[in-house]
């Protein structure tokens, strides 16, 4: 069993207020989850407004099929951001 895990931080440009920040976050993880069937989360600097933290993971008996479970939430995520944010640091992670 892998646990294939990336962390995205996405800049928000245009989000004046954590509430702002909020709509996006959870708009984009409700439809990840849906959408491909992974873990996601916030998971880091929830007080800037501006910065937006994700983890992604799934859970696979492979590397390849995990990987790119997540490679393509990370295409589908970077489209759906597509005028209202950009990802500008990718970390992934195998455990």
């Amino acid at each position: 069993m892998l646990i294939c895990a990336m962390e995205l931080t996405i800049h928000l440009p245009d989000a004046a207020s954590l509430k702002d920040k909020r709509q996006v976050s959870k708009s984009l993880i409700a439809r990840l989850q849906r959408r491909f069937g992974i873990s996601a989360a916030e998971v880091g600097r929830q007080d800037d407004r501006q910065t937006l933290v994700l983890g992604l993971a799934v859970v696979s008996g492979a590397r390849q099929p995990g990987e790119r479970v997540l490679e393509s939430a990370l295409r589908f995520a970077e489209e759906e951001l597509l005028g209202r944010g950009e990802v500008i640091e990718i970390d992934r992670q195998l455990r």
